[in-house]
């Protein structure tokens, strides 16, 4: 089935294509057929299925602190908040716990979820435990290669010290037959996204599936 996501304005995510208002990325199956202004696309395929979102559309965000994030730090369980609170838990705290790696699994599967809150579809830096690797692959988050350590501190916002450009996976192009992966932000243009952060993330979306919806 086809299906086109259309937003008030679709960011390519490369610094030499200018946004697109009323634009629109047709993903068919796992690949995205073709991007370019709603009517257009619509107008040539009359039986798709339309998903119109409020906000911008745009690629995916990579997020640079994988191991930090999902191995560095235990996101607690709701039903533990009165226990550990809510935030994630690092250092000495993190220390105090006793991990097993059932429970570094559970961590990852919560923290995976937060990060898809945040429009990221990728992680970079090595990962090593089973249950971890195993959560962010199930996810169908990518784990890419980091060379260097990045600025910290940090944060589950790929944004916070980054334009969009730079926190982008991969950007859109008017290309078929490449991932269907990419994000919503409720933010009217990219200065707006940046003033807000990605915490106003609609929808993230990898290789086709809406994995993470706020509204």
């Amino acid at each position: 089935m086809l299906t086109i996501h259309t937003a008030d304005l679709l960011v390519f995510g490369d610094p030499k294509r200018p946004s697109l208002p009323g634009g629109a990325v047709v993903v068919e199956g796992r690949e995205i057929a073709a991007v370019g202004l709603y009517e257009e696309l619509a107008d040539a395929r009359p039986t798709a299925r339309v998903r119109r979102w409020p906000g911008l559309l745009a690629p995916g965000l990579l997020n640079p602190y994988g191991p930090e994030l999902l191995e560095q730090a235990y996101h607690p369980d709701p039903r533990e908040a009165d226990e550990l609170g809510t935030e994630p838990l690092t250092g000495a705290a993190l220390a105090a716990l006793p991990m097993t790696d059932a429970r570094w699994g559970a961590s990852a599967r919560r923290g995976v979820q937060r990060l898809l809150a945040h429009g990221t579809v990728a992680v970079a830096g090595d990962l090593w435990r089973p249950g971890v690797v195993d959560a962010v692959r199930r996810a169908g988050l990518s784990i890419e290669e980091r060379f260097e350590d990045p600025a910290g501190p940090p944060g589950l916002d790929p944004l916070v010290g980054r334009s969009l450009a730079d926190a982008v996976l991969m950007p859109l192009f008017p290309l078929a037959a490449m991932p269907a992966t990419f994000t919503v932000f409720d933010a009217e243009d990219e200065a707006t996204l940046t003033a807000k952060g990605a915490s106003c993330c609609v929808a993230t979306v990898i290789e086709g599936r809406l994995l993470y919806r706020s509204r």
